[in-house]
Order: C-alpha cells, then structure tokens, then sequence
C-alpha cells in the first residue's frame, strides 16, 4: 500500500496551496515502522494540525487502520516550509 500517497490524498483536501503539499515516506530503522513527512506552507499546516492537534491526531487515527491491517506502524509528522 502506499501511504503517502493516502495521506496526501486525505490533505489535498484541506490545503489552499493545493501544488504545495508534499509527502514524502523516510527510511525508519524499524521495518515494522512508516515513517511519512507532511510538508506545506505554514497556513495549510496550521489547518492540517488544527487546533490542540485535533485534525493531526485525526489524519493518524485514520491512517492507524490501514498500517494495523498491514502489520505496519505509522508515524506522521507535519513541517511548513521555511520562508
């Protein structure tokens, strides 16, 4: 499966700079262990966290069913870009 593609296709949504969103999957030292960077400008991150992290903590939860059902654990991070 491919997560960052999943991910991005659940961000793209929520984003205004829609060219700027990138995902990119990292290597992890632990196989079992996805490792996903979610980049934007700083206002789409700012969504993409939401308040308290509400809407991140959301993204993970979601993105938690299809690495359970795969043996995979996911670690989502989201960064801005730095002006």
């Amino acid at each position: 499966m491919d997560y960052a593609q999943t991910v991005r296709d659940i961000c793209i949504e929520l984003v205004n700079h829609k060219d700027r969103l990138e995902v990119r999957e990292m290597p992890s030292l632990d196989e079992d262990t996805v490792v996903l960077h979610v980049y934007a400008d700083h206002d789409d991150i700012s969504k993409l966290i939401g308040r308290k992290g509400i809407m991140a903590n959301s993204i993970r939860r979601l993105m938690s069913v299809p690495g359970r059902m795969n043996g995979k654990r996911l670690d989502i991070k989201f960064e801005s870009y730095d002006e």
